[in-house]
């Protein structure tokens, strides 16, 4: 393992693993923002023929395009999901297909986790024909308040001091400038707020390791919380409940849209040819 690298590539594999197996119920979060992506996909007034679903899980994106008549090469990081998907196994950074292999390319709730992920976005941009449709969605900046407020409470009960145990999350604005890095054209990012109640603590730590979404860092501390820990983590998420005795936790939801450089695309006007101030646009009459 290179402890350079932010991700234990090793464990995210086994997560992954895990998750085929536990993620029956818990997959929420993942439909959501594909069935997102799908309606995105729908507004664009053009065809495609050829799809890659990275980071395919159980399957579900890639069987709503090939539903839409779509041939789908499925690919995800854990072994499991690559062969339940009769798909490809491998590294959103390690990509094994060739240039120009697919006009579109749509990745569901994993490039938050990747090592290398200007570097994946590279290689996507490289197996995208001219003109090809990048779409993409996973968790981003804002996500899991709840979560890291129980963390605090847990370190500072016991004694150890501050340990990295939630991942590093990417905000709208570098979300853009990756995908204009790695050579995109026409790059959109936003966000969606998406708010979840929990009845306990556990409860949601069940479904973020159903997910595959636990703590993968490189960086992560070895030592278990204690039960001392667990007990102030507990107390400090039931103290967000409401009168229903449930907690809210918080999910930030990142779409990206971005296409592959093309002759034909629009072009963004030159610089100083506009032939009417903005300023005198905004101007109200009389």
């Amino acid at each position: 393992m290179d402890p350079d690298l932010p991700f234990d590539r090793r464990l995210r594999r086994l997560r992954r693993d895990r998750a085929a197996r536990t993620s029956a119920g818990a997959d929420y979060l993942h439909r959501l923002a594909a069935e997102e992506l799908l309606e995105r996909l729908d507004w664009v007034k053009r065809d495609f023929s050829d799809a890659l679903d990275l980071g395919c899980g159980d399957g579900f994106l890639s069987q709503q395009l090939r539903e839409r008549g779509l041939k789908v090469v499925s690919a995800d990081a854990g072994e499991a999901f690559a062969r339940g998907a009769a798909g490809v196994q491998c590294d959103e950074d390690r990509l094994p297909f060739g240039d120009g292999a697919f006009d579109l390319v749509m990745s569901v709730g994993v490039l938050d986790s990747v090592n290398d992920l200007p570097g994946a976005l590279t290689l996507i941009r490289r197996i995208l024909r001219p003109d090809g449709l990048f779409l993409a969605a996973f968790t981003g900046a804002g996500s899991l308040p709840r979560l890291r407020s129980a963390m605090n409470a847990a370190e500072d009960a016991e004694g150890h001091g501050s340990a990295p145990r939630i991942h590093p999350q990417i905000d709208v604005r570098a979300a853009g400038d990756l995908l204009t890095r790695a050579g995109f054209t026409l790059p959109v990012a936003d966000t969606e707020g998406i708010d979840i109640r929990f009845s306990s603590f556990a409860g949601l730590i069940r479904d973020l390791r159903a997910m595959g979404a636990t703590n993968i860092l490189a960086s992560r501390s070895r030592r278990p919380i204690g039960r001392h820990g667990l007990a102030a983590a507990t107390a400090d998420f039931a103290r967000h409940a409401d009168t229903t005795a449930k907690t809210t936790e918080h999910f930030e939801i990142l779409y990206l849209t971005a296409w592959s450089p093309s002759p034909d695309q629009p072009k963004p006007a030159r610089r100083g040819s506009a032939t009417a101030s903005l300023a005198r646009a905004l101007k109200k009459p009389g």
